[in-house]
């Protein structure tokens, strides 16, 4: 596609690329000479299908060219380059086991697993290396949301209290549907259009009866078995609070970026003395009724 002002772009639909990272680094593929900026580093990725999402384009031009098998991946955010007649959808994934790329097209000289400290190193595609920096911020900080399951629950007098597991329970399986769903980044801090947390619910007392959340909706799998990290629900043996402290810091100690979402004027204090964000019940309850940006 050419821009009016002359500017070539490779696909009529837009095009996306997959950033899969593991601990041996982000996954690049050296383009051959003859291609869009032959010579170059930066992602598996290419032109998107008419109607094709970006996580289907990436994945399958990811497949295509280096072989990357997507039931090893995790989901974790899309960022686009919005042009108005053309868009490039950079899909971050992490990959949940090891799994050697392979060339499968004539598009790649070679495919690399480079650490992140190289990779500036290298002659990078131009779109990649404008964005890499916040691309890797992203990577190397992943978002955790902390859920104190109580607060949220009792934002509402809908007669929870009459059946608090029941409540935890309904909990639950709304925030199973935002982990399939995703969220906007910028709600968390994050520069990107949309990301799939970890999220890691508390319950307490007589909400830790509730059931497990409902399994993932499978119309709701993205692309061909990518999911997101999922919801992990933590049973607390005495007081939420300090579980929670403790799930956080762990986040923290491992550089995620931790959002705990309470009501809780001491234990916001508590967390955010440990770096973390902290987000009130209508913020969670904003998300879950689609009302984005409501913010406590």
């Amino acid at each position: 596609m050419t821009a009016p002002d002359g500017r070539r772009f490779w696909g009529t639909f837009g095009a996306a690329g997959l950033l899969v990272h593991d601990d041996r680094g982000v996954l690049l593929q050296h383009r051959v000479e003859w291609s869009h900026f032959g010579g170059t580093w930066g992602l598996p990725g290419g032109a998107r299908h008419e109607a094709e999402s970006a996580v289907r384009g990436a994945l399958r031009e990811a497949e295509e060219e280096a072989g990357v098998p997507a039931d090893a991946l995790a989901l974790e955010f899309t960022s686009v380059l919005d042009l108005g007649l053309w868009s490039y959808a950079t899909v971050g994934v992490r990959a949940t086991r090891h799994f050697d790329a392979r060339i499968g097209d004539a598009e790649s000289v070679e495919l690399r697993w480079i650490p992140f400290d190289e990779v500036e190193s290298l002659p990078l595609h131009p779109g990649f290396a404008a964005r890499w920096p916040a691309l890797r911020a992203v990577v190397e900080h992943p978002i955790v949301v902390v859920v104190d399951a109580a607060n949220v629950v009792g934002s509402r007098p809908n007669g929870w209290w009459k059946d608090r597991a029941a409540a935890a329970s309904a909990l639950l399986d709304d925030l199973a549907t935002v982990s399939d769903a995703g969220i906007d980044g910028a709600l968390v801090g994050a520069d990107v259009d949309r990301c799939w947390p970890s999220i890691v619910v508390v319950l307490e007392g007589e909400a830790r009866r509730a059931r497990p959340p409902r399994e993932p909706d499978p119309s709701r799998v993205v692309a061909d078995g990518i999911r997101a990290p999922g919801l992990e629900v933590d049973r607390a043996e005495g007081e939420g609070d300090e579980l929670i402290v403790e799930i956080a810091r762990a986040g923290r100690d491992s550089h995620a970026r931790v959002v705990v979402v309470t009501a809780d004027a001491a234990l916001r204090d508590r967390v955010e003395a440990l770096g973390c964000a902290t987000r009130g019940p209508r913020w969670m309850r904003g998300i879950i009724d689609g009302m984005a940006g409501t913010v406590a």
